[in-house]
């Protein structure tokens, strides 16, 4: 593959794969490197604490060979992705510097003690766009003299912007989120910090398959108050005038209920009574009436606003679970990327967004731009559906089968 040549792609293969950038240090005693991320600089001392939020490492060696490199760790400053040796024990000029990402493995330089996931969280990176070149590309694009929009501030893009990422994330884009998570013994978990909605919740068994696990809609509930009551009923307030707070005996029945109980589910010892169902096996006829809904033992889970939980039957746990969930894009920097495929989504809702909340703006020109950007948000959601057609026919191939008594 070619080196960058002012394409699009900015990073070698070494870059890219392995996290890494060597120099052969000049004069200047300093090295920029070129990596689309950004180095983060705590410390140069490992026995600073410091020294852990460093996202890279650095080693030295004098002849460049593989094997040959060491850990650098004495006095050097990092300004922006400047690496600049100070002090009296910097490598001189002719020495060979490698920079190493912290990645999965440790990297391949020094006692390969680099671990991390910065180099992981890069991978696929191409297959997105930046929120900050999306605002640049619209206001080079659409702002302008002979332009749809003749001037706009820079602060009206960035909401706008903003608010079409927040609204594309709930059903456009790909911005599912999951956790890995076991059970305690208090039977729920708390609630992602960047959580806005969830979209699956599964067990995993032991070869690793995913399970549902499902919302408890028409079985319980969380309440969010729970006042204190006296005899006569009213609830009961504090010095202060404000009511007082129990706990929940709605989530404490929850959380000791046996599923068993709920889901109509015949165990061993149900079958082997179920033989002589005559002499008056209490289990016998516990499905009739049975509600479908609740026809199932993989175990349910309730949202617990109050607490900022989420609550699980008791046959959970100790159980491994993925929580799959959404966010809204902006939580986090590496959220407020785009894919490729919804850029031009993007840049019709901020072009409507923009010239709709102006006033005097032509009618018909409104309308324009909103069947537009329908238009190419329909076109994003399909792109980003990523249906295949042999994806198809292999479900389909599933709708034929003959099942034999």
């Amino acid at each position: 593959m070619p080196i960058p040549n002012g394409g699009l792609i900015t990073e070698t293969n070494e870059q890219y794969y392995a996290g890494a950038q060597r120099f052969l240090l000049g004069a200047e005693s300093k090295v920029t490197t070129t990596f689309n991320t950004d180095l983060v600089f705590g410390s140069y001392d490992p026995s600073d604490p410091n020294y852990a939020l460093n996202n890279f490492k650095v080693y030295v060696s004098a002849d460049g060979l593989p094997g040959n490199y060491d850990e650098f760790t004495d006095s050097y400053t990092v300004t922006g992705n400047t690496i600049e040796f100070t002090g009296g024990t910097a490598p001189g000029a002719g020495k060979y510097i490698a920079v190493q990402l912290k990645m999965l493995s440790g990297g391949g330089f020094g006692t390969k003690q680099a671990y991390g996931d910065t180099v992981q969280q890069n991978y696929g990176g191409y297959s997105y766009t930046s929120l900050n070149d999306v605002i640049n590309g619209f206001i080079a694009t659409y702002v302008g003299e002979h332009k749809l929009i003749g001037d706009v501030k820079r602060t009206d893009v960035i909401f706008h912007a903003k608010r079409g990422l927040q609204e594309f994330s709930y059903d456009t884009l790909k911005s599912v989120k999951s956790q890995e998570l076991t059970i305690p013994p208090s039977l729920s978990v708390i609630i992602p910090q960047d959580y806005v909605n969830y979209t699956a919740i599964s067990y995993i068994d032991q070869l690793g398959a995913k399970h549902p696990i499902y919302p408890a809609n028409n079985l319980t509930t969380s309440p969010y108050e729970v006042p204190l009551q006296d005899d006569a009923g009213q609830p009961t307030q504090d010095n202060f005038g404000d009511n007082l707070e129990g706990t929940s005996v709605t989530n404490e029945r929850w959380a000791e209920a046996n599923d068993r109980l709920l889901n109509g589910n015949i165990n061993a010892y149900d079958y082997q009574a179920y033989d002589n169902y005559l002499t008056g096996n209490a289990f016998y006829g516990q499905r009739y009436g049975n509600d479908p809904q609740n026809a199932q033992r993989n175990g349910w889970f309730n949202m617990n606003e109050r607490d900022g939980v989420i609550a699980f039957s008791s046959n959970l746990k100790d159980r491994l679970i993925v929580l799959e969930y959404i966010s809204d894009g902006l939580a986090y920097d590496l959220d407020s990327r785009i894919p490729k495929m919804a850029e031009d989504a993007l840049y019709a809702h901020i072009l409507y967004s923009i010239l709709a909340s102006r006033i005097n703006q032509p009618e018909y020109v409104i309308q324009r731009l909103k069947r537009d950007r329908a238009a190419k948000l329909r076109n994003a959601k399909i792109r980003l559906s990523n249906i295949k057609l042999n994806e198809i026919v292999q479900v389909m191939r599933g709708k034929s089968k003959w099942i034999k008594s």
